[in-house]
């Protein structure tokens, strides 16, 4: 299972169009440790030349987060926030033992807040960037050894 999307970055220094791996997500519900983060890094990497990924904790939310909340969610070690990974991922491991990974870009961060009008420049930023990092995902799935069904 692998999650892919958008968030907002909460790393000064982060930018629309970034990348982020989680290598987990957490949220109300729990946390879940992400698998394959190495490769998935990777092969971002190389499908995204010059393009920054970002590794570590995202988090969940149920609102879109502005101001203080960004720093409060900085401080527990968060590096991103988006409202479905966490639960999504956490469902999936909840029926049972399987690989699960998110991949989000960067919508908006710090200095570059939804409030902006430049956030329509980086939506769609963000929007090609995520199409263009396919090729990534399939690599992640094919290392993976899934149990034959």
């Amino acid at each position: 299972m692998l999650a892919t999307g958008f968030c907002a970055g909460l790393a000064p220094g982060m930018h629309p169009g970034d990348l982020v791996v989680a290598e987990e997500t957490r949220d109300a519900a729990g946390t879940v440790p992400c698998v394959g983060t190495d490769l998935l890094v990777k092969e971002l990497v190389r499908a995204l030349p010059g393009r920054t990924v970002h590794t570590g904790p995202l988090t969940g939310s149920d609102h879109v987060v502005r101001g203080h909340e960004r720093s409060d969610l900085l401080a527990t070690g968060a590096i991103a926030v988006d409202m479905e990974s966490a639960s999504t991922l956490y469902s999936a491991v909840r029926t049972g033992p399987r690989p699960v990974a998110a991949v989000r870009v960067v919508v908006d961060a710090p200095e570059h807040e939804l409030v902006r009008i430049g956030t329509v420049r980086g939506g769609i930023s963000a929007f090609r960037v995520l199409r263009s990092v396919l090729p990534a995902f399939y690599e992640w799935h094919r290392s993976l050894l899934l149990p034959r069904r």
